[in-house]
């Protein structure tokens, strides 16, 4: 999902720094092939849990392109395990990347945004989990349900400076955090039913609503989220 954020947001004029951690095999093919189509992209390696690191990310983009306009927080992980089998350290795990990392984000963001004048924009890649319960995951969506607060509330705390904070829900995505349930015809089955547009999403249509929501068109959206989920959520519901 994050590559194709990025194609998204680069196909739409945007220089891009890409954060990676450990191997750098994938962030550095990806700007191989934005650099050839014209575009200026740069990849950091970062560990968005730590807010020193989400610091260092931030400097890099200014330095190497005067300015940052738009953060994306998109890190997120999982580990599938119920609130009884969730251990201290799978939980730490899960919220260090997915909640801290935004929060810290978003901070670091909002410092840069304010230092530099001109106002902002942070994105919060959250889930439908931030509202729909998913049983055998606990610690993810507690994860999300903080992002939707942290959206709502830096989204005001941050408006007087000219900054909008706004949450993307995407629902089920053809990626590697589902590649369980799509290796399993019977359960992608059930999967294609439950969802009204009958599909789950690619990626690129996730992208697509970032780049949207990042540019002057969504000028006035914030302290929110947009849901992408092709209708599964109100479908599940019942409403």
């Amino acid at each position: 999902m994050g590559a194709a954020v990025v194609a998204a947001v680069a196909e739409a004029g945007a220089s891009v720094v890409i954060d990676h951690v450990g191997a750098s095999t994938a962030a550095d093919a990806a700007v191989a092939s934005l650099m050839s189509a014209g575009h200026r992209a740069i990849a950091v390696e970062a560990d968005v849990s730590r807010p020193e690191d989400l610091t260092r990310l931030v400097a890099a983009a200014v330095e190497e392109f005067g300015r940052l306009d738009v953060m994306v927080n998109n890190a997120g992980i999982e580990t599938r395990h119920a609130l009884l089998d969730t251990t201290e350290q799978d939980y730490d795990a899960v919220l260090g990347v997915n909640l801290k990392g935004a929060f810290f984000g978003t901070q670091a963001a909002a410092h840069q945004f304010i230092a530099q004048g001109g106002g902002g924009v942070v994105i919060n890649i959250s889930s439908v989990h931030e509202d729909w319960p998913m049983p055998g995951n606990t610690a993810y969506c507690v994860s999300k349900g903080g992002m939707r607060m942290l959206t709502r509330t830096a989204g005001v705390e941050l408006g007087p400076h000219g900054i909008r904070v706004v949450g993307v829900a995407p629902g089920a995505v053809d990626t590697p955090i589902n590649a369980s349930t799509e290796s399993d015809p019977v359960k992608m089955r059930a999967l294609d039913a439950a969802i009204p547009l009958g599909r789950v999403a690619e990626p690129a249509a996730i992208g697509s609503v970032v780049a949207f929501l990042a540019s002057d068109a969504a000028r006035y959206v914030t302290a929110t989220t947009v849901v992408a989920d092709g209708g599964l959520m109100q479908s599940s519901l019942g409403l």
